[in-house]
């Protein structure tokens, strides 16, 4: 498992490659990279593309038509749109259903979080439910929350060995349908993880801002570094008996 920064990560599991909400460039819109931009190594043969919701730090078209030959998950009622944008090979998911990939089973978990392309604010465009995703083969169960924030059903969910856990996103604040550190801890208390991997962090940032003079561009450069580290000290603090593993972006995730 490698993060490759913001939500993307690499899964190598039941003999398949998954890329989770892939950004593989240097820039999304008006956001640019802050940390190193994957290799093409860690895009290599990929199988299967989990695609959490429509936003376009998830939903990244230029970082899609790199991945040729792979399958992409979509949110259910997304599909014909993307295949609009000339993305292929596209198989639709919604919360409580599932899909095979080999050995791999992909079961769709619901999220808290907007689901329209231009945000919760938006009544034109493409729209479709936002959602996590339970990967499970023999013995290994991984969840991929995508953005969310807590929800009921997060406590019902089987217990993962491994959670990705959003504890920020990409500017100096949050808006809403996301996890900040104390409520990513909070997260992790009701699904009890055996490791938790903090993601959605330290990746991006509007263009300039982390170069910014006085208190807007401190607020940014702080948001870029202490998220995770809030995070691990919320859960030790809650007590749960889960080990967060700590990744910088680009990094490969070091799992018991």
């Amino acid at each position: 498992m490698r993060f490759l920064g913001h939500s993307t990560v690499r899964i190598e599991l039941a003999g398949r490659v998954v890329l989770t909400d892939p950004v593989l460039t240097g820039r999304v819109g008006p956001l640019r990279r802050v940390a190193t931009p994957p290799a093409p190594a860690d895009h290599a043969g990929v199988d299967l593309v989990l695609l959490s919701h429509l936003h376009a730090d998830h939903l990244h078209l230029p970082s899609l038509r790199r991945l040729r030959g792979a399958r992409i998950v979509v949110p259910r009622g997304a599909g014909d749109w993307l295949r609009g944008k000339g993305i292929s090979d596209v198989d639709e998911l919604a919360p409580g259903e599932e899909l095979a990939d080999g050995e791999l089973r992909v079961t769709g978990v619901e999220a808290t979080h907007s689901g329209h392309r231009w945000g919760p604010r938006s009544i034109r465009g493409p729209q479709a439910r936002a959602m996590g995703h339970l990967l499970e083969t023999a013995g290994v169960r991984v969840y991929a929350s995508g953005d969310t924030d807590l929800f009921d059903g997060m406590a019902g969910l089987p217990r993962p060995d491994v959670a990705l856990l959003p504890v920020w996103g990409w500017g100096p604040d949050l808006g809403p349908g996301h996890l900040d550190p104390d409520r990513a801890a909070e997260a992790v208390v009701r699904l009890r993880p055996r490791v938790t991997v903090p993601v959605h962090w330290g990746t991006l940032a509007p263009a300039g801002l982390p170069r910014a003079p006085g208190r807007h561009g401190a607020r940014m450069r702080d948001r870029l570094v202490a998220p995770p580290r809030e995070f691990v000290a919320a859960v030790a603090a809650s007590g749960v008996d889960t080990r967060v593993a700590l990744t910088e972006p680009g990094r490969r995730v070091e799992l018991p």
